[in-house]
């Protein structure tokens, strides 16, 4: 067994002249963290380490709940994704539930490929159906500008799925706000851009449902 962690000895460094910068220009910020959680928005994106979400849309520790997994695939199979909405739709009431991909996505990436590790292959068969259904539109665009389309298709297409969720469809039914946006963000210049994809009513989301069936 690992008698010591000397190999993350400098993150420990980085965590202490973190706090100190903190308690410098907030001196109540830890307080106010202990007092309430109650983020506006559920950020659902990628594990890629280049994605951090606070950062990206400038927003503090506290003020966006955030879920991550290998392509921000929303997949009703899928406790931990679910568990996760359902706790920030009924519990923390957020407003805003923002799927987020990115340029340059690995796990779409994949996709494209003719296979991947057991694991992986399983976890991204959606978007090999995601392709296949839009393979037309694909086979038209080079090897970048397909990949960057297969990026878009499959945040849409989970837009698409969080309409069918019901605790999200219940929130509706009760008159709480609660909007559903499509982001995609660029690792190559740090833009994020909306796809133009926001639904915020049962009404709104069965007539998006119909147009992409």
């Amino acid at each position: 067994m690992c008698q010591q962690c000397d190999d993350l000895n400098h993150l420990f460094d980085n965590n202490r002249a973190w706090i100190a910068r903190m308690n410098e220009t907030d001196p109540d910020f830890f307080d106010s963290l202990t007092r309430t959680h109650a983020p506006e928005y559920l950020w659902i994106g990628c594990s890629d380490a280049r994605v951090p979400a606070n950062q990206i849309v400038g927003l503090k520790p506290g003020e966006v709940f955030v879920h991550r997994n290998i392509a921000n695939l929303i997949n009703s199979s899928d406790m931990n994704v679910l568990t996760v909405i359902e706790y920030a739709v009924e519990v923390l009431q957020v407003k805003h539930i923002m799927v987020t991909g990115h340029y340059g996505c690995g796990g779409v990436k994949a996709a494209l490929g003719d296979g991947s590790p057991d694991m992986v292959e399983h976890w991204i068969r959606p978007i090999r159906k995601y392709a296949l259904r839009h393979q037309d539109e694909l086979a038209r665009l080079d090897d970048q500008a397909r990949w960057d389309r297969l990026c878009e298709i499959n945040v849409i297409e989970q837009v698409r799925n969080l309409c069918h969720i019901p605790s999200i469809r219940n929130a509706w039914a009760r008159g709480q706000r609660l909007e559903l946006h499509g982001l995609i963000y660029d690792i190559r210049d740090g833009v994020i851009k909306s796809l133009d994809v926001s639904i915020c009513s049962r009404e709104q989301a069965d007539r998006f449902l119909t147009r992409c069936d």
